[in-house]
Parts: C-alpha cells; sequence; structure tokens
C-alpha cells in the first residue's frame, strides 16, 4: 500500500521550532522528488521546499535561512526543520512524493504559530 505518513505538526509560539517527518512506504522512495507544500486557511497550496533524488534541494523565498529539508533513505523518511516560526507560517503542511509520471501526496500535518 501506498503511503505517505505525516507527523509532527502542533502548536508553537512565534520564534520557536518544529520538525515535520513524513514517513513513506509502498513505493520506490530513493527515486522520488520529495517536498513539503502548505496550504493555509482561504488560499491555495504552495510549495515549501524540494529535495531531489540526488540530494539537490529547493527553497520558496519565504522560508529560505529558516527551513530546511532533508531526507533519509534508510528510513524511507523526509523531514522538515522549521526554525524561526512566525504567524503567518500557521498552515497545514503535506508531504509529497513525485517522479515524471506519478504525484503522491500525504494527508497533512497541522502547524498553528500562535502566542
Amino acid at each position: 500500500q501506498v503511503q505517505l505518513v505525516e507527523s509532527g505538526g502542533g502548536l508553537v509560539q512565534p520564534g520557536g521550532s518544529l520538525r515535520l517527518s513524513c514517513a513513506a512506504s509502498g513505493f520506490t522512495f530513493s527515486i522520488y522528488t520529495m517536498a513539503w507544500y502548505r496550504q493555509a486557511p482561504g488560499k491555495q497550496r504552495d510549495l515549501v521546499a524540494s529535495i531531489s533524488s540526488g540530494g539537490i534541494t529547493n527553497y520558496a523565498d519565504s522560508m529560505k535561512g529558516r527551513f530546511t529539508i532533508s531526507r533519509d533513505n534508510a528510513k524511507n523518511t523526509v523531514y522538515l526543520q522549521m526554525n524561526s516560526l512566525k504567524p503567518e507560517d500557521t498552515a497545514v503542511y503535506y508531504c509529497n512524493g513525485r517522479t515524471f509520471n506519478r504525484a503522491l501526496w500525504g494527508q497533512g500535518t497541522l502547524v498553528t504559530v500562535s502566542s
């Protein structure tokens, strides 16, 4: 069964940190480009960061320097370390895996940044 299962979301104060995890199963994780997207209430789903099968990373401009994406192919897991969180980072964060002809999505994990 193909699955992407996110975890690690929750409530954090402004300036705090969270690490999201996405555990993959049912497909050859190592060949997939993995990414994190987020969707705030009433807004479209936007790319946060991606990491290729070879480890090349890409970030949305507003996340550069604050967020770090990484992957552990031995554990079939992709991570998103989020630091210096702001209230505008509040959103549902989705894990995504893609190849040239397939796209997979997790169910999302809610991150709320509030005092």
